[in-house]
């Protein structure tokens, strides 16, 4: 079955950093595209970034520009979102997932159905 994993979160001070880290298997990873989402308390779940199944583009929610990068490493079948400068605001359970057929533009923008698969997410917790 397919599995995305994720880990890395936890409780961090406002202005500090931390790196979620997504651990594919029953898949072919790089036949995928990948994003991370998040849904904070009382929100709706929220696109956060997508990589391309290469990497070689990516795209990331106006919200996190310039504090959070998605990358990827295929041979460890895991993509990464580093975040720097958290906010209390990106307080949120992060979610990975994966999707076979839609562009990092389609995913960001939700068009053309879902995400194929998806983590259980990770708790971020940003203090003030």
């Amino acid at each position: 079955q397919v599995q995305l994993v994720e880990s890395g979160g936890g409780l961090v001070q406002a202005g500090g950093s931390l790196r979620l880290s997504c651990a594919a298997s029953g898949l072919t990873f790089s036949s995928y595209a990948m994003g991370w989402f998040r849904q904070a308390p009382g929100k709706e779940r929220e696109f956060v970034a997508a990589i391309s199944r290469t990497g070689d583009i990516t795209t990331v929610a106006d919200s996190v520009k310039g504090r959070f990068t998605i990358s990827r490493d295929n041979a460890k079948n895991t993509v990464y979102l580093q975040m720097n400068r958290l906010k209390p605001e990106d307080t949120a359970v992060y979610y990975c997932a994966a999707d076979r057929d839609r562009s990092t533009y389609q995913i960001r923008f939700g068009t053309r159905d879902g995400m194929d698969y998806w983590g259980k997410g990770t708790l971020v917790t940003v203090s003030s």
